[in-house]
């Protein structure tokens, strides 16, 4: 039976991501790979592509990282982490290491949703015992904040300028979870650092799954998003609230709600506190919040509350 975390009493108190790295003030993917760890334990390897989180922890000849740890290429992480699983279960049959290890890839929406998608579908589609997490700023922050497919509809970036002729990002997010949940894996899930007993809980289920599990973490960048370094929590209980980034689970092919939103909040509220949509007009306003109707109706979200 998996641990279940419920309250801060039963939480271990133990750091596997040492303080003193050089991520951004207020990135919450740092929050995110805290509560990954303590909830996986150190018994894990990591394995983590290129990206935000590679080049802030591992300065040479500095690592924050308190486990087995391995940086890899933005396009094979899912890959290597596959070769590294299939490795420890050849130990693991001759008693030679523990028998609940486990391997998880940590990695960006750039190398996960873009460069990297060819290999970790290959590890979903055969199988591999791995966890899979992707920290979604939703863009390419690590290299100057150019779009990735992951960042979302009207979004300005680098390379997704609002003008004249743009609303910024013209595409939605790919649905990351629905991609993995079609290769037939057993355990799928949406997640936010906002959450952590959410987000620790799946990470636990993700582990204790036979085969492979994908966790989908939203992960906001002050940065990239044009906020201040105080707000990252409050724009991810933001994101879950408005139905824009629903906490879901799909074990098995069942999808359940794991965060129930009784009244959702308006868009604006979210979109109006980053400086990456500042440029919106109303009418692309209404349709992003067409797009967080949807995605309310599609997982039972509760109706939208009445604007102020």
């Amino acid at each position: 039976m998996s641990k279940i975390f419920k309250s801060v009493k039963n939480v271990p108190k133990e750091e596997l991501l040492a303080p003193g790295h050089r991520l951004c003030a207020g990135c919450a993917a740092g929050t995110a790979v805290r509560q990954i760890l303590k909830a996986s334990g150190s018994d894990v390897v990591v394995v983590t592509p290129t990206g935000c989180l590679e080049v802030s922890t591992t300065y040479f000849p500095q690592s924050a990282w308190r486990v087995p740890w391995v940086h890899v290429a933005f396009e094979n992480a899912a890959a290597v982490a596959a070769g590294i699983s299939n490795s420890m279960k050849t130990l693991q049959r001759k008693g030679k290491t523990d028998e609940n290890a486990g391997v998880i890839v940590i990695g960006g929406d750039g190398g996960t949703f873009d460069i990297g998608l060819q290999a970790l579908s290959g590890a979903l589609e055969r199988g591999d015992d791995i966890l899979y997490v992707c920290y979604d700023n939703e863009a390419y922050m690590n290299t100057g904040i150019q779009r990735s497919s992951a960042t979302p509809f009207g979004a300005a970036t680098t390379t997704s300028p609002p003008g004249r002729r743009s609303i910024g990002q013209r595409t939605d997010k790919k649905d990351l979870v629905g991609i993995a949940v079609a290769h037939g894996i057993p355990y799928a899930a949406t997640a936010c650092p906002s959450y952590p007993f959410d987000l620790m809980n799946k990470v636990r289920k993700g582990l204790d799954v036979d085969g492979p599990a994908l966790i989908h973490v939203l992960a906001p960048c002050p940065t990239g998003w044009k906020t201040d370094t105080s707000d990252s929590i409050g724009l991810g209980k933001l994101a879950v609230q408005t139905g824009l980034w629903p906490l879901y689970e799909v074990s098995n092919g069942e999808t359940k709600l794991t965060v129930q939103v009784p009244r959702r909040d308006p868009v604006t509220r979210y979109l109006k506190a980053q400086g990456r949509f500042r440029h919106l007009d109303e009418e692309t306003i209404k349709k992003i919040q067409k797009k967080a109707d949807m995605l309310s109706k599609k997982f039972g979200l509760g109706p939208l509350k009445e604007q102020q």
